[in-house]
């Protein structure tokens, strides 16, 4: 998470919260990255950065993202690499040594 030192007279006030959903299947990872931007509106409840829970976090997160079409993308990324329709070779002319 992101915080400025001071804002609206409050300490270490989180203004983004970096994210990283992460799918595994037979092997294969998949990694979709985001990022959510936050605002404190003076006068309205603060909560100290140290006082945060993993719950209220993610209650920022949540109503901001497009989780099915994250886990959409995450298993399309999965399914492509379990069956992949591309290869990548070594160059014919580049010398190969065991």
């Amino acid at each position: 998470m992101e915080n400025y030192p001071t804002y609206a007279g409050q300490s270490n006030v989180v203004f983004s919260v970096n994210w990283n959903c992460i799918a595994e299947q037979e092997g294969k990872t998949a990694n979709f990255l985001g990022t959510v931007e936050t605002t404190y509106v003076e006068g309205e409840p603060f909560t100290a950065y140290a006082d945060l829970t993993e719950e209220q976090v993610w209650g920022w997160i949540n109503p901001n993202i497009d989780r099915t079409g994250i886990e959409a993308d995450l298993q399309a990324m999965i399914d492509a690499a379990l069956n992949p329709t591309t290869e990548t070779d070594t160059l014919p002319w580049a010398e190969v040594t065991p």
